[in-house]
């Protein structure tokens, strides 16, 4: 008897269990918009989300295949999003009044790291938006420099292609150690968001840390 309710058990558990092609379905589009939103709107932790998508990507039966098609639709997301937010920012530039999306990229950049985003872009060019997109809260202000700057789109454009690739391809990874250490997708997703999220806040864990000596001196 205990050994047929432990098979009932089993098969209910497949059962509840979306087919692969279902998890695609909605999966698929889901990170898109939520990757695109997230660059649009920097509250998102995309990284996070592509991380846990490579996780459940490494599970399916062709892990290849799928997580090409996770890198591919995590980097045109963010491509996407990114572009869209500097056209934005670049109609609040060209505006005497501004915009509200130029005053939101300003005030989620804080003065001294603005400073440094600039110094680094006078020094190597559209090639810094490629650090920026690898380094944990450098994206914003980055591009509110280059903003600043009055760089053209086109030019963000040739910057921005290469430094999503290199963030999609950075998040997957991060996705496939996380998924590999254990056998059941979930705890893969749980391992790769709560890894992404530890490498997101060392910046500011960082600076809390070497910032508190100075303001006590």
């Amino acid at each position: 008897m205990g050994g047929l309710g432990q098979a009932l058990l089993a098969d209910a558990a497949r059962a509840a269990v979306p087919p692969e092609s279902t998890q695609q379905a909605v999966g698929y589009p889901s990170l898109f918009l939520l990757v695109v939103l997230g660059s649009l709107v920097p509250v998102v932790p995309t990284g996070a989300l592509v991380s846990g998508a490579a996780v459940v990507a490494l599970h399916q039966s062709v892990p290849v295949v799928s997580l090409l098609e996770v890198f591919g639709l995590a980097a045109f997301a963010a491509f996407l999003g990114d572009v869209g937010l500097y056209w934005l920012g670049r109609r609040g530039v060209g505006s005497k009044n501004g915009s509200r999306w130029l005053e939101r990229l300003r005030d989620r950049a804080a003065p001294e790291r603005l400073a440094q985003a600039q110094d680094k872009l006078r020094a190597h060019g559209v090639a810094v938006l490629v650090l920026s997109r690898l380094i944990p809260a450098g994206r914003i202000p980055v591009m509110l420099a280059c903003l600043l700057a009055r760089m053209k789109l086109r030019e963000f454009v040739r910057g921005d292609i290469p430094a999503c690739l290199a963030w999609a391809v950075t998040y997957q990874v991060i996705g496939v150690v996380g998924g590999s250490l254990f056998p059941e997708p979930w705890e893969g997703v749980v391992a790769a968001v709560a890894l992404t999220l530890l490498i997101s806040a060392l910046p500011s864990l960082w600076r809390r840390v070497h910032g508190a000596p100075q303001r006590g001196a």
